[in-house]
């Protein structure tokens, strides 16, 4: 038979598909893990136990669950959270810690001093992206600044789906829609590794080669198929980031389509016609030739409904309790009696880019309540969803047609109260394992077996979420109000920071 194999690496979750080739799941599994936070504002992994470990374990779980054999495996694709940075050295181990995404903002002052050094124009002229918390280069500069004895044994650097793929394949690579984030080392116009804005950062030698997302990185080697119980030979993909396979999984393959992933974070892609030029997104070539894509994303969102439930709800089993305050929620009205959430709890990200900004509950009373509160900020990053929307729009780039995906829809107050507040309908296709499904439909593509329409027929459209007009006036205020309030509070949180 024919298989494909997906392996997805989350921020708090892994996960791991085998499909064959009508798309139709054969087994899955996941497997969680923590995220690191040995500070405010920083956020690792353990990319030896958390990567790694994660894609030995889901590989053998899933062999053991369908029972086929390693051999009808045709390819394996990986997609990961990023862009995130990691140091190996000569033998590919890691040095420290991977440094996460945008959710890490350790590296401000690298940002300013670039900016000072280069200036922003030109960084957003040639690299197509602003420097921001989710800018790799300010990271590895932070790295040879403060740890700067494991600097000097780094072979690379490396981001998740790269050390997943040199540790199957022995080849270090990395794809143009990731690569784009590594700004001011990376030029769009070229889709090269650049040290003509600064040399002050790394060398090209010390990072990937670019190829594209489903190019044949390599195949797995003996010592992989051992530890993985993959057959030796089988191709493996160059691979992406996680959002990015997400984005195919559910469908988008055209300009104006636009994924909202509710995840740990929500992060949306929307493939452009061209290049988008606004310093509050981030873009990238596509996944494939001749295809922009404008991305963007909030610091929180799933991660908060986390933390409300671990401090709020520690009254409830763990295995209902977002149930129950999904339920506690829904008997709160629209505006949640008063309350407006900032959900700026780890900073934010697109399109304020503001690492001091800070989680604020707005309007508490007395006669507030659990469901109050949890719905308040459900409706908080309702709110930040559409301040990504409108700058969309303010970019002559507006969504045309919106594909929601991730855990976070099962959530329906969530995912209601997101296209209340935008009046944008949403669609949900069948199948929503994500970015794994997505992985195992790209390692189809590569190899011909299917066509880019056929995830038509792989993941068909079963819903449409359609945006209430009863409560459109009533959001209006409420989103105005939102940003009035980061607006008025923004100073303040800044003292608050170095305070």
């Amino acid at each position: 038979m024919k298989a494909y194999l997906g392996i997805d690496i989350g921020t708090f979750e892994s996960k791991g598909v085998l499909v064959d080739g009508a798309g139709t799941i054969i087994a899955q599994a996941s497997r969680p893990h923590k995220m690191h936070v040995p500070q405010a504002g920083w956020a690792e992994h353990d990319a030896e136990a958390d990567w790694w470990g994660d894609f030995i374990w889901l590989t053998r779980e899933l062999l053991r669950q369908s029972g086929i054999a390693a051999s009808d495996i045709r390819a394996v694709a990986c997609s990961a959270i990023g862009p995130c940075m990691l140091p190996v050295d000569h033998a590919g181990n890691p040095l420290r810690n991977a440094i996460l995404y945008g959710v890490d903002t350790r590296a401000q002052q690298e940002i300013d001093d670039l900016n000072a050094e280069i200036g922003p124009d030109r960084i957003l002229a040639e690299c197509g992206n602003a420097l921001t918390s989710q800018s790799i280069g300010p990271k590895i500069l932070w790295f040879k600044r403060n740890q700067a004895d494991l600097f000097l044994k780094t072979r690379k650097i490396v981001t998740s789906t790269t050390f997943l793929v040199h540790r199957l394949t022995g080849q270090y690579a990395i794809d143009r829609y990731t690569a784009a984030n590594f700004s001011p080392i990376y030029t769009n116009s070229r889709a090269s590794w650049t040290e003509d804005l600064t040399s002050n950062i790394v060398g090209p030698d010390k990072l990937p080669e670019i190829l594209w997302t489903s190019a044949i990185a390599g195949h797995v080697t003996a010592r992989a198929a051992e530890e993985t119980g993959l057959a030796a030979g089988t191709p493996v993909l160059t691979g992406t980031i996680d959002a990015a396979a997400e984005a195919l999984s559910v469908g988008v393959t055209v300009p104006g389509d636009t994924m909202v992933m509710y995840g740990s974070t929500i992060f949306i892609i929307q493939i452009t016609a061209s290049r988008l030029n606004d310093n509050r997104l981030w873009t990238a070539p596509w996944l494939f030739p001749g295809q922009n894509a404008a991305m963007s994303g909030l610091a929180t969102s799933g991660t908060l409904t986390h933390w409300l439930r671990d401090t709020l709800a520690q009254d409830l089993p763990i295995d209902t309790a977002f149930a129950q305050l999904a339920l506690e929620a829904e008997q709160s009205p629209p505006g949640a009696n008063g309350l407006i959430t900032l959900p700026y709890f780890s900073g934010e990200r697109t399109p304020i880019h503001d690492p001091h900004a800070k989680g604020v509950v707005f309007g508490l009373n007395l006669t507030h309540s659990r469901g109050d509160i949890y719905r308040s900020a459900l409706e908080g990053i309702g709110f930040a969803t559409n301040h990504i929307f409108e700058t969309y729009a303010d970019a002559s780039s507006l969504p045309t047609q919106l594909f929601a995906v991730g855990g976070g829809t099962k959530n329906r107050v969530w995912l209601q109260a997101t296209s209340d507040i935008s009046g944008q309908p949403q669609t949900l296709r069948k199948i929503s394992t994500g970015a794994a499904y997505g992985d195992a439909f790209l390692a189809a593509l590569a190899l011909g077996d299917v066509t880019l329409d056929d995830i038509n027929t792989w993941n068909p459209i079963v819903e449409n979420i359609a945006p209430n007009s009863k409560t459109a006036a009533l959001y209006q205020r409420r989103f105005d109000l939102f940003k009035a309030l980061y607006t008025q509070t923004k100073g303040l949180m800044a003292a608050l920071s170095s305070a």
